[in-house]
């Protein structure tokens, strides 16, 4: 006669409706600190470094309290919502970097799994694009250069990292994006 182990089946249930609800609160935690992170990116296209900053900072303490109260539940850290917000905060605080100092470093105030730091890296070309146009409209060639340079680095770089399927895409779009800040640098080049 077939039995089937209930009280296994029940520890099973337990912990997926466990689960289920840590699922929807790192989701929704997630979701809102990838939200301030794209405020901020927005604040740095008006120029607003203090805003920036202010949402940044939010967005650390954000993590550092999922953190801390997912510790010891790694699976939570590998919802994509979360991974997704990992690389929002890197694209974020890398543009950062190198609107406020010039350069791009490694970033220490949370720990950042490397996948999302080169995935959030890819991401910065595409923001630097957004800039240069932002720059050339305003006739600040220089600023157009920088972005271009920086582009240029980030993706010289990345290509030998040898980036495979989700990163590989990721790097494809850094490399258009580089393209189109080449593209602005030469129109301009022909105006002046």
């Amino acid at each position: 006669m077939p039995s089937l182990d209930t009280k296994y089946l029940a520890s099973l249930k337990k912990h997926f409706l466990s689960y289920a609800e840590k699922r929807r609160d790192i989701i929704k935690t997630s979701d809102d600190t990838l939200h301030l992170c794209k405020r901020a990116i927005f604040a740095m296209h008006r120029d607003n470094m203090k805003e920036a900053k202010e949402k940044i900072t939010k967005a650390e303490k954000s993590f550092k309290q999922m953190a801390k109260k997912y510790k010891n539940d790694k699976q939570a850290t590998n919802e994509g919502a979360y991974k997704a917000a990992l690389e929002e905060y890197v694209e974020a605080t890398l543009l950062y970097q190198f609107l406020t100092k010039g350069k791009l470093t490694k970033i220490t105030t949370i720990t950042i799994p490397n996948a999302s730091y080169v995935a959030g890296l890819c991401d910065v070309p595409g923001e630097l694009y957004r800039y240069a146009i932002k720059s050339a409209t305003e006739g600040n060639l220089d600023m157009v250069k920088k972005c271009a340079a920086m582009a240029q680095e980030i993706s010289g770089s990345l290509i030998e990292f040898n980036l495979t399927k989700y990163l590989r895409n990721k790097f494809d779009q850094a490399k258009n994006a580089v393209q189109k800040i080449e593209r602005i640098v030469y129109d301009l080049s022909l105006k002046s």
